[in-house]
């Protein structure tokens, strides 16, 4: 020990033995920071603002565009009446109120029970045949070895999401229209021909084959970068184990893949109610609003068209509602299941 540290004195000893230890100095911890761990709210602030700053506009926009129309939701209470004033928040508060009679006249509307009854229909239907092609064209492309090829693969079904869904009823029009390539065939060889855009009974498989067509190679982002995330060495512990190339697509990609497909369908199941409005609206008067209205067109054509507006946002208000339901009935579904779903326990 040098010199310098040596008290010279006993006093001296003694005064070193008294001063206290400066905070932080023994233990680690930071001027503010409680003895638990934990930064208090200013601090954590501090850290962050750089984060929150850049936030900001984006938690600005969903409060603007998300939040602050739900207001709006008080018209389903109302004989809404736009036209007494040019303000709308004017109108809202000079609309004579009337409860819940438009949402009596809901549940008393027929048609509105055929929307929903057409809404789960093609909303099962696309669960069925839609949402299960995104993952096997991952697997698919994902097994590809050469890039160029996948990179073509992928470019060719990423194409038909840029596609307005006019240029995709136009498409199929011209294949399986009356006067369309299918039909011209069958004539040609003796038959009569067909027109599968006007028949209500294959309507709802023709909208989810538009679906899948459209839509199918843009929902392999999320599949491909999950698979993006798994260890090669998984793979290769796998193959050494005497794992085929099943077994390992069986006990390694899709266990990987297996919180993502929890959380798309937790996603897709509270989107049950919205099944394409643009889609069918083009459609609608081809086959009648028998088979092709669902709660989005009902509302649309009663708070649009007919200028019932109280009645549409009552019916759009029940949708928005189910629809919570069924994401926190499918969130707690998939916490049983020990995935995380769309939040944590």
């Amino acid at each position: 020990m040098s010199h310098s540290t040596v008290p010279r004195t006993r006093a001296e000893a003694d005064t070193t033995k008294k001063t206290p230890v400066a905070s932080g100095d023994a233990t680690g911890s930071r001027k503010g920071k409680p003895s638990g761990g934990k930064l208090s709210l200013r601090l954590r602030f501090r850290r962050d603002r750089v984060l929150l700053l850049m936030t900001l506009p984006a938690v600005l926009l969903v409060l603007l565009f998300n939040y602050v129309p739900i207001l709006g939701n008080v018209v389903a209470f109302q004989e809404y009446d736009p036209y007494i004033s040019d303000n709308g928040i004017v109108s809202m508060l000079h609309s004579p109120w009337v409860g819940l009679e438009n949402f009596q006249r809901i549940f008393e509307d027929s048609a509105f029970w055929n929307s929903v009854r057409n809404t789960l229909v093609l909303f099962v239907l696309q669960l069925v045949l839609y949402f299960p092609v995104p993952i096997l064209l991952a697997l698919l492309i994902n097994s590809v070895v050469r890039p160029r090829v996948r990179a073509v693969a992928q470019a060719i079904l990423y194409l038909p999401h840029f596609f307005s869904w006019v240029l995709v009823v136009a498409v199929f029009q011209q294949l399986l229209g009356g006067a369309g390539l299918l039909s011209q065939m069958l004539r040609d060889h003796g038959y009569d021909g067909l027109s599968l855009m006007t028949d209500p009974e294959t309507f709802k498989f023709l909208v989810t084959a538009q679906s899948v067509w459209k839509d199918a190679g843009w929902g392999i982002i999320v599949f491909l970068a999950a698979l993006a995330s798994v260890s090669p060495d998984l793979y290769e512990a796998a193959a050494m184990d005497g794992a085929n190339r099943w077994r390992r697509m069986w006990h390694v990609t899709l266990p990987a893949l297996r919180p993502v497909i929890a959380l798309l369908l937790v996603l897709r199941v509270g989107d049950a109610l919205t099944v394409g409005f643009e889609q069918i609206l083009l459609q609608r008067d081809a086959v009648g609003p028998g088979a092709a209205e669902v709660l989005d067109t009902f509302v649309w054509w009663n708070g649009v068209r007919n200028q019932d507006f109280g009645y549409a946002a009552a019916a759009g208000l029940v949708k928005g509602v189910i629809s919570l339901g069924l994401v926190l009935i499918a969130n707690k579904v998939a916490h049983l299941m020990g995935e995380q779903g769309v939040y944590k326990k």
